[in-house]
C-alpha cells in the first residue's frame, strides 16, 4: 500500500492506494507542518488517525508533500516521525511546491503559485523546481497567503478603519479580546492557522468594495515578490494552488492581467491530480 499526503499548515489530505492502483481510503488530519508544529503534536495528529494507525504495518511507501518541508531540519524532523510509525515504509518527504507542479503541470514547464494558509512560488522547467527565494514563513512572507489576509483584518479591525457594518459582524465572528488574540498569536502552537482563520470573513463580503481592495492589494503584493522576478510572459503558463487563489479567482486574474499575465487555472485542492500522477508512476 501506498500513501499520498498533501499537507498544508492548516489541513493534510491523505489518500491511499493499494498494489492494483486502486484507491483504498482517503482521510483528512490537522496540518502537519513541522517548521511551526511541536514534535509530540506531529506525532499525535497521526497516530490519532485510526485509519492510518489501521494500516501502519501494510504501507511500503509514503510520499509526504508538506508545508514547512522545502528545507532540511524540519523535513527531518517530519522523516523520522513518519518513519517510526510506518516502519515497512521507504519514507519520501518533499515540500508543498512540488506536489503544486506534479498537481498542475506535470512534465510542463510552467510558473506554479500556492495561495492558501501560506503561500509560495516556483518556476518549472520541465526537469527542476526553481525558486526564486526561499520562503520565510508567515512572520515576514506569505504574501495574500490566509494568514497575511488575517494580520491585514485585525489591524483594520482595531485601527478602526474597518466599515461599520463589518466591524459588527466582525465583533459577532470572532473573539476580539486584544488578551486572547495576544494569547494566540505568541503563546499557543499554529499562530499561522490562528490568523488564517479570519481570512474567511472575507468570503461573507467578497463584492464590496473595501474586501476587494484589500484582496487586490494583496495579490499585487504577492505578484511583485513572487511571480515577477521570474521575468515570464504570457506564454508562459501560471497555475494556482489553494483556497484563497480558488475562492478570489476573479480578483487573481484582474491583477495577472493588470501585468500582462494570464492564469491558466486554479486547483483547490492538488490531493486528486497527485493521485493521478503517482498512479501513473507505478508498474
Amino acid at each position: 500500500m501506498i500513501l499520498i499526503a498533501d499537507g498544508g499548515s492548516t489541513k493534510a489530505d491523505w489518500i491511499a492506494i493499494n498494489s492494483d492502483k486502486s484507491e483504498a481510503f482517503r482521510v483528512r488530519t490537522l496540518g502537519l507542518n513541522p517548521a511551526v508544529v511541536a514534535e509530540e503534536e506531529l506525532n499525535n495528529r497521526i497516530i490519532n488517525m485510526f485509519q492510518l494507525i489501521n494500516v501502519k504495518e501494510d504501507v511500503t511507501e509514503i510520499h509526504f508533500y508538506g508545508a514547512g518541508c522545502g528545507t532540511l531540519k524540519p523535513a527531518k524532523i517530519l522523516e523520522d516521525i513518519l518513519q517510526a510509525i510506518f516502519i515497512n515504509a521507504e519514507i519520501n518527504v518533499a515540500e508543498d511546491m512540488l506536489a503544486a507542479v506534479y498537481a498542475a503541470t506535470g512534465a510542463a514547464p510552467a510558473l506554479v503559485c500556492i495561495l492558501g494558509t501560506g503561500s509560495n512560488s516556483c518556476y518549472f522547467d520541465g526537469e527542476n523546481v526553481l525558486m526564486n527565494t526561499p520562503s520565510l514563513g508567515y512572520i515576514l512572507m506569505d504574501e495574500a497567503s490566509g494568514n497575511y489576509f488575517g494580520k491585514v483584518l485585525l489591524r483594520e479591525y482595531y485601527y478602526k478603519k474597518m466599515p461599520a457594518k463589518m466591524m459588527l459582524k466582525f465583533d459577532e465572528e470572532f473573539n476580539l479580546d486584544a488578551d486572547y488574540i495576544k494569547q494566540n498569536l505568541y503563546r499557543k502552537p499554529n499562530p499561522n492557522m490562528y490568523l488564517a482563520s479570519f481570512a474567511k470573513f472575507m468570503f461573507d463580503f467578497k463584492e464590496e468594495a473595501y474586501i476587494h481592495k484589500i484582496i487586490r492589494n494583496g495579490f499585487k503584493e504577492f505578484f511583485e515578490y513572487r511571480v515577477l522576478p521570474f521575468n515570464k510572459t504570457s506564454e508562459t503558463p501560471l497555475y494556482f494552488i489553494g483556497s484563497i487563489a480558488f475562492y478570489f479567482r476573479d480578483i487573481l486574474e484582474e491583477v495577472a492581467e493588470n501585468y500582462k499575465l494570464k492564469v491558466t487555472d486554479v486547483i483547490q485542492r492538488p490531493i486528486d491530480n497527485l493521485l493521478e500522477h503517482h498512479r501513473n508512476k507505478m508498474v
